[in-house]
């Protein structure tokens, strides 16, 4: 039946890839929550126009990995769990709603703790509350993230 994924595992699972992968290492995953880390590479080319002068990680960016971690990959570990890892192969997720609040800010070269906590998991649907903290523990961002994994 099914199978629990290794952190590596799951990462490796990720559709999404670079230059659009904000999820560098998977720390935690179970199946109440998933820690993960990413660091803002100061040379990626977002910085170059958000803000000239005065640099800051793009907020949508912020919501991106907070998905990436909270939503998709927790998704990639509850589906493998229950129907095996091909089952995951079979679907994609696609992102469904996001209220969040940003209450800092993320500047280049930063690395962000993202951790997410499932609130239900149905029919292929999750809803996690997933937090974004700097490495010194200020939230930046927090809300609730939804996805659904369909098939492909």
């Amino acid at each position: 039946m099914g199978k629990e994924l290794t952190p590596a595992e799951v990462l490796a699972l990720l559709p999404q890839q670079d230059p659009f992968r904000f999820v560098d290492e998977i720390v935690e995953i179970d199946e109440e929550h998933v820690v993960a880390l990413q660091c803002f590479r100061p040379d990626a080319d977002f910085y170059r126009g958000h803000f000239p002068g005065n640099p800051v990680t793009p907020g949508v960016l912020l919501i991106e990995a907070m998905a990436q971690a909270g939503v998709v990959a927790q998704g990639i570990w509850l589906v493998t769990r229950d129907g095996g890892p091909e089952a995951a192969e079979k679907l994609v997720t696609v992102f469904t709603d996001a209220d969040v609040e940003f209450s800092g800010i993320v500047p280049p070269g930063a690395q962000v703790r993202i951790e997410g906590h499932k609130e239900f998991f149905r029919r292929n649907k999750l809803r996690s509350r997933v937090q974004m903290t700097l490495e010194d523990g200020k939230v930046v961002c927090s809300g609730t993230l939804s996805g659904m994994g369909v098939p492909r």
